[in-house]
């Protein structure tokens, strides 16, 4: 059962921030620009097909891009019921969830694709995006999943790749859509779109969402989320835009610790009573019913658009953006010392438990220059984009302890959410770090005929973190600075050959950086943490072949590709255990994807991985090989596939996730609690109803077999947090 807690902020502290940001371009407004007639001929959009991306920095439609590119556009998200980030990347294969580590919870969007950690690769419209925020997907047009190094795309980190998140702008149209959803666990939501043409080259535009509910099958879990997203753009249709758009977040959840692993496949214990314990029941809640999670997240952005001609287009875009979290939250404990069987009786057996608090505060300011050109040199077609970025961004954490508390232990089998726990309190250890990045790129496609392009990219970036550390007030309190610079130079090259006008076969090279406190602006002093400012930045290649095609009448894209990616430079220990930069990590795989339409009323989304991840050259201080990547299954795939006809609309679909492994050392596998998550198959299903030409009711069914399958474990392989069972939503949309 929830309990109803106190709420921190309120819609009208919200609507004072949405003013400010209407206030911003409130001088921007100019009389009306007669526009000349235009003839426009009508094309029939393709529901879950995109042809090109909304990022300038592609200089080809997406059929002529070497490199893949995946885009879930937000009508896929609506058939499927899809509300959160991490389920809407359940559409493409390669991802994979994490929980935290140990007795921690991640906090926020925590991901890994193709093998490598991603989870600090979220860009919106083109600029990162921080904080510990979990993602909603009521304000977006599309989420572009870009795979392989992306360093010259976005600068350091990105050794998988990055996911960029489009957002609603406004447009010269009058159009209003809502939703009102009612789910299993008392789960209600409801939606605003209003889109409104205020004169010939004006208009505004807001999303808002109202969300509040259980989670299903846990005792004591609810989330809330209110969430607003004003926007205005002057100039529509005109040589000259301005775009000012921002976004307020405010929600107040139970961070949910997830239950024991106890009697799950492959857990170990060396109490053997304990060895043979049954299964916890899944609605089982460790911690207190006063365990919180407030977010805060407000961000800013203008945007300013000319065209020089026909052909050339310059942009600036200017953000600041702030994210606060605050969280107490209850882990479990299930180590060699963590649960107790002092008797036979599983009603007497206890489990540890633990208390973490995080203060955490993201912050970012983002300037950006760009230009897009096609013009043609010595007969040859160049689609040319350049830009300069200036960039900070901040992370200050402060440190909580529980020194001198006392953290009774919870029954096993009977916890109850009524103990008393203690709260942690601030050691007076913080840490506040900070990156400065100065970067300029450049990309060229060269036609050099109908049926060869060369394209090539590459971006220079100075980069300066800064960490300043202060120790507990009980060390004396003393600030230790950490400071690391340096200048990257990312590149990537393409070569495309087009067989046909809707098809093109590829070949491409790309490499990536991820220096030292890439993550979170932290740096170590620790000799073989990759943190440590003395190191070199890891280095990310990656070769890849791949084939895109439009068939169908250009009506259904299916794209082939098969890559290696190899991370070099990372922290382990030589044949003498002393720490050096030897480790490798080599992924290669294949991955195949068809999004677009059968027919014009079978709709379809699919999509398959395989790879083989493997550790090169790396072992622990205690001399321990690590000889394969953790969370990276072999084998996945999803598949979402719809049918429309006489006003309704049937669909299903299901996910595979193969198996992956938690132990990646030498360590026995019979002796090591739980080694590995084993794979699963999930399968969804929805009606829809065509009520009339303004309401449409859907109803979606998640994991219709009710499968019980282990969506995250942490890396301790002592909890887990299992998958949605079955449940439903219930959703009414209207236009008017």
């Amino acid at each position: 059962m929830s309990h109803i807690r106190s709420r921190k902020h309120n819609p009208a502290h919200i609507a004072a921030l949405v003013a400010a940001t209407f206030s911003i371009a409130a001088t921007a407004a100019e009389e009306a620009v007669e526009l000349p007639e235009v003839s426009v001929k009508a094309t029939k959009e393709v529901p879950f097909k995109a042809d090109e991306s909304a990022s300038n920095k592609f200089t080809k439609p997406l059929l002529d891009t070497p490199q893949t590119v995946q885009v879930i556009k937000k009508e896929l998200l609506r058939e499927q019921g899809v509300f959160s980030l991490t389920d809407a990347l359940r559409n493409t294969p390669g991802i994979t969830i994490q929980l935290g580590e140990n007795g921690n919870t991640s906090a926020g969007d925590t991901f890994s694709m193709r093998g490598f950690n991603a989870s600090n690769q979220l860009f919106l419209d083109g600029i990162r995006d921080l904080g510990a925020v979990t993602r909603d997907v009521f304000n977006l047009e599309q989420i572009e999943v870009v795979k392989g190094p992306a360093g010259a795309d976005i600068g350091r980190g990105a050794a998988s790749g990055y996911i960029n998140l489009i957002s609603k702008q406004p447009s010269l149209t009058d159009s209003n859509f809502a939703t009102i959803g009612y789910g299993t666990a008392d789960k209600k939501r409801g939606t605003l779109d209003v889109n409104k043409e205020i004169g010939e080259t004006t208009a505004v535009r807001i999303n808002v969402l109202g969300f509040d509910g259980n989670v299903d099958k846990r005792d004591e879990v609810d989330n809330q989320n209110f969430s607003i997203a004003p926007s205005i753009a002057f100039g529509l249709g005109t040589d000259t835009r301005f775009n000012v758009y921002s976004q307020h977040v405010r929600q107040d959840n139970t961070p949910d610790g997830g239950i024991p692993t106890v009697g799950m496949t492959g857990f170990y214990n060396a109490d053997a009573n304990l060895n043979a314990g049954r299964k916890v029941d899944r609605e089982n809640f460790y911690g207190s019913d006063n365990d919180y999670e407030h977010v805060d997240a407000d961000m800013v952005t203008a945007k300013f658009e000319y065209d020089i001609n026909g052909n050339t287009t310059i942009r600036n875009i200017s953000r600041y953006g702030k994210t606060d979290i605050d969280r107490v939250t209850t882990g479990v404990n299930t180590g060699a010392a963590g649960l107790t069987a002092v008797t036979a009786d599983p009603a007497t057996w206890t489990v540890n438990r633990s208390r973490q608090r995080v203060d955490r505060q993201d912050e970012i300011m983002v300037n950006q220059t760009s230009l897009n050109s096609n013009f043609e040199i010595g007969g040859f077609k160049n689609s040319f984009t350049s830009g300069i970025e200036l960039m900070y961004e901040r992370q200050k954490n402060k440190t909580f302890i529980t020194t001198g508390l006392t953290i009774p232990a919870a029954n096993l089998y009977n916890p109850n959410e009524n103990d008393l726990l203690p709260e942690p309190y601030a050691s007076g250890a913080s840490t506040d770090g900070n990156t400065k990045t100065a970067a300029i790129y450049a990309f060229d496609t060269l036609d050099l005929s109908d049926q060869w392009q060369v394209n090539a990219g590459l971006r220079y970036e100075r980069y300066k973190t800064a960490t300043d550390i202060r120790a507990a007030a009980s060390a004396g309190g003393a600030v230790t600075h950490a400071g690391d610079a340096d200048n990257l130079l990312s590149w990537k090259t393409g070569v495309l050959f087009k067989p046909a006008a809707n098809g093109s076969v590829y070949a491409s090279y790309a490499t990536s950086y991820t220096p030292p406190g890439s993550a979170n602006f932290a740096l170590s002093a620790t000799a073989n943490n990759q943190n440590n400012s003395a190191l070199d930045p890891q280095k990310t290649d990656n070769v890849e072949i791949g084939t895109k095609w439009d068939l169908l009448n250009n009506q259904l894209n299916l794209t082939a590709a098969i890559f290696r990616t190899e991370n070099d430079k990372q922290t382990s220990f030589d044949d003498m255990l002393q720490p050096a930069q030897i480790g490798k990590t080599r992924v290669t795989g294949l991955e195949v994807m068809a999004v677009g339409q059968l027919t014009e009323y079978w709709q379809l989304s699919a999509g398959f991985t395989k790879l083989n991840a493997k550790a090169l050259d790396q072992q622990s201080n205690a001399g321990l090989d690590t000889t394969a990547v953790r969370w990276t299954p072999d084998y996945s795939a999803t598949l979402w596939t719809q049918y429309d006809f006489g006003g309704f609309s049937i669909g299903g679909g299901a996910r595979y996730m193969g198996e992956q492994k938690r132990l990646v050392t030498t360590d026995s596998a019979a002796t090591t609690n739980m080694p590995y998550i084993p794979s699963f198959v999930v399968a969804d299903a929805m009606v829809a109803y065509a009520v009339n030409r303004n309401l449409d009711l859907r109803l979606n069914v998640y994991n219709i077999f009710d499968k019980e399958y282990i969506e995250t474990l942490n890396n301790g392989g002592g909890r887990v947090r299992l998958g949605l069972p079955r449940s439903a939503m219930l959703t009414a949309e209207l236009k008017f």
